[in-house]
């Protein structure tokens, strides 16, 4: 499902128990310096993101300062984030102008709350320019926090140079079944680099039959519930998205990849490493 980008007001664009992704949340919050927001999400874990500016997070007694440090947008500097427990209050303050990601996952159980910094990003890059899937992928919540998260995976994924294919081999992830495959649920915002590009999103929901695709600009949004789901760039444009990853039963990912295109893991340089990285 494609969701255009629109003034949401800073009211969730995936709200608690969706009809596709229920076991996702997401909201973007803007704010003017100096200005607040504040939110409490009953049975989601949350993740506070800066996509642009730096806000302050107070959460469960706690005050995590100086949170972000990017300029105008999302390639100008590293993500830095805020670990919300289910359930905890927390207020966002803005130290600037900022646009912030606010990412969960549904689970019932409050941990406790943590910030990573930017020197604490796990950081993967993998493919080539020849096979034009060359991505880096920014982990915020990543493999690095299985011990201190429930359910919730939070990444910020770049094609690199102009133009190019991302989540592909073509994988899905939509019905437990381990070892084979995990449920996870996926939700997805794009930008561009300049603004005005564009690409394509992809869902094939069986192998080998057409399916949909998706016109995708800047500031749209993809939930995804079942289907193999590459998606691409024109040429001449670089592509982000910040993704979300919410488990069924267990957090670590299992990917299955798309029998038809299997044999593309052979000739992806690092591709394994990047599965490793969302277990």
């Amino acid at each position: 499902m494609h969701i255009a980008p629109y003034d949401n007001k800073n009211a969730p664009i995936v709200d608690v128990d969706h009809a596709l992704v229920p076991l996702n949340y997401f909201n973007i919050v803007k704010l003017k310096a100096g200005e607040t927001f504040d939110y409490k999400v009953d049975g989601y874990e949350t993740c506070v993101v800066p996509a642009t500016g730096t806000v302050t997070v107070e959460t469960m007694g706690e005050t995590f300062a100086d949170i972000g440090n990017r300029g105008e947008d999302v390639w100008d500097g590293e993500p830095e984030g805020v670990y919300v427990p289910s359930g905890a209050g927390c207020r966002i303050t803005a130290r600037t102008d900022t646009e912030t990601f606010v990412a969960g996952a549904k689970f019932e159980e409050t941990l406790k709350p943590f910030a990573v910094r930017e020197a604490e990003i796990d950081l993967v890059q993998y493919g080539s320019d020849d096979t034009k899937t060359h991505r880096k992928i920014k982990h915020i919540l990543g493999a690095n926090y299985h011990d201190r998260v429930g359910k919730l995976l939070v990444s910020e994924l770049f094609t690199v140079g102009a133009g190019g294919w991302s989540g592909f081999p073509s994988h899905k992830h939509a019905t437990d079944r381990l070892p084979e495959e995990s449920r996870h649920d996926e939700t997805y915002n794009f930008r561009f680099k300049p603004n005005y590009g564009s690409g394509l999103q992809m869902l094939q929901r069986v192998d080998n039959e057409p399916g949909d695709a998706y016109h995708i600009v800047d500031g749209s949004t993809i939930v995804i519930d079942k289907g193999y789901h590459p998606c691409c760039v024109l040429p001449g444009y670089e592509m982000y998205y910040f993704t979300i990853l919410g488990g069924l039963s267990q957090r670590s990912l299992k990917q299955y990849f798309q029998p038809t295109h299997a044999e593309q893991l052979h000739t992806i340089p690092g591709i394994m490493d990047m599965v490793a990285k969302f277990k």
